[in-house]
């Protein structure tokens, strides 16, 4: 018997929390303004699969991913989620019986990953884009590419990654091993020599975009994740190029 779709306005409301927020939803897509909306994502979805289950915890899971983004990174500019829905759909469906688990796993794994690089932790990070835009993934496969490089941006492996990181970025930070990690002035923490002011951030990002240079397009649907550039060089490179100031301390 088959089963029946879970119902647009489900994804609706994904949007609807978004919109509540009153945050500028715009996406690193150079030929677009705002972010691929979920109803547009749902309809995706749903070619993917018609199990009801898989789809109504896909739903849930965005919508806590959702939360706690806007409440960890409430100044967040970018928010492109297409690749990352479709990533997570795609290892959810490799799961088979255990997809259920697996998207309850990555849930419960992100919202993590948020609460210890967001505004309530010691780390007090600004926004997500160096996670869901691949700059430390593909930092972390060029460490030992032999063995990552097909290893998902959005896999429980890196993520897991991730949260040894925050660890271990804390403690350096509490026994002031992590010059570059003191605070700035308006509070956060930016190891970039650059600055990276709301104005500053949208500049860079818009032009990495456009010259392709950003490690993962989270917001293709079918993106083909990069990792063996020099992101990080290329990042302070064109900084420079857009005469971005420095970062005050």
């Amino acid at each position: 018997m088959k089963q029946h779709i879970a119902p647009t306005h489900n994804f609706q409301l994904l949007d609807e929390i978004l919109a509540q927020a009153s945050v500028n939803l715009f996406t690193l897509n150079p030929h677009k303004k705002s972010i691929t909306s979920f109803v547009e994502l749902g309809n995706l979805i749903t070619k993917e699969t018609r199990d009801s289950q898989i789809i109504t915890t896909l739903i849930h899971t965005l919508e806590i991913i959702v939360c706690a983004q806007l409440r960890n990174f409430p100044e967040n500019i970018f928010w492109d989620f297409d690749f990352m829905v479709s990533g997570v759909l795609r290892q959810a469906l490799a799961e088979q019986d255990c997809a259920i688990a697996f998207l309850e796993k990555f849930a419960q794994k992100m919202v993590s990953l948020t609460e210890l690089f967001g505004i309530q932790s010691e780390i007090r990070f600004r926004y997500v884009h160096d996670f869901i835009y691949g700059f430390e993934w593909a930092r972390w496969v060029q460490k030992v590419p032999a063995k990552r490089a097909k290893i998902e941006p959005f896999s429980l492996t890196f993520i897991d990654y991730l949260l040894d990181k925050s660890q271990e970025l804390t403690q350096r930070i509490h026994q002031g091993r992590s010059p570059n990690y003191n605070l700035c002035a308006e509070g956060f923490r930016n190891p970039f020599s650059f600055s990276r002011e709301p104005k500053d951030e949208y500049l860079l990002f818009t032009h990495l975009a456009q010259q392709k240079l950003i490690p993962v397009p989270t917001w293709s649907w079918n993106a083909v994740p990069i990792w063996n550039q020099p992101f990080g060089d290329l990042r302070e490179e064109l900084a420079l190029k857009l005469n971005i100031k420095s970062q005050k301390r």
